[in-house]
């Protein structure tokens, strides 16, 4: 039995939602998102909560619940209060600035790196060593974030590069003498 797919979703104040089929959409104050369901579970509207059922016992149903289950609850944070990764940026002059819809970053390449803000996703930069992306798509804000960090991943002997805020990097000792 799946311990979260049990659990029925609440909908916060302000969200609706509505299932058609195998497709539940959900409305909210930050916008519209939908999502389809595989066929191996149901998914029922009651009393202003959505609740997902297996349609029957194989493993493939029990793994969908609880899968759908998140997706739905994920939807439903999404449209009320959205998602939010913070980023921050460690080095010596290294720095990132917006520039319309591009997020100019200084990371000690001999060039500038120009990342554009894909739609669905805001991206600022309230200082020179802190940038915020938001959104109502958790997997999206999740990707974006994860692209910017790529760009130059914090490394092990100065802890120089981008960071997840609160990441902790393990730190190794240089060559001794």
């Amino acid at each position: 039995m799946s311990r979260i797919g049990k659990r029925p979703v609440e909908l916060p104040k302000g969200v609706t939602a509505e299932v058609k089929g195998q497709t539940i959409e959900v409305k909210g104050p930050k916008g519209t998102r939908a999502f389809t369901a595989t066929d191996d579970v149901d998914l029922k509207l009651e009393d202003g909560m959505v609740v997902v059922s297996p349609r029957g016992l194989s493993k493939r149903a029990r793994q969908q619940w609880g899968m759908t289950r998140s997706m739905v609850a994920n939807l439903a944070t999404g449209v009320s209060e959205g998602f939010k990764k913070e980023l921050e940026i460690q080095g010596v002059g290294y720095r990132a600035a917006m520039q319309g819809k591009t997020l100019k970053l200084s990371l000690g390449y001999s060039h500038e790196v120009n990342f554009e803000t894909p739609d669905g996703v805001t991206i600022t930069a309230p200082k020179q060593t802190e940038i915020v992306v938001e959104g109502i798509d958790q997997q999206l804000v999740g990707q974006v974030a994860a692209n910017i960090r790529e760009w130059r991943a914090p490394e092990p002997y100065k802890g120089k590069g981008i960071r997840y805020k609160g990441e902790f990097v393990f730190r190794k000792e240089g060559k001794k003498k």
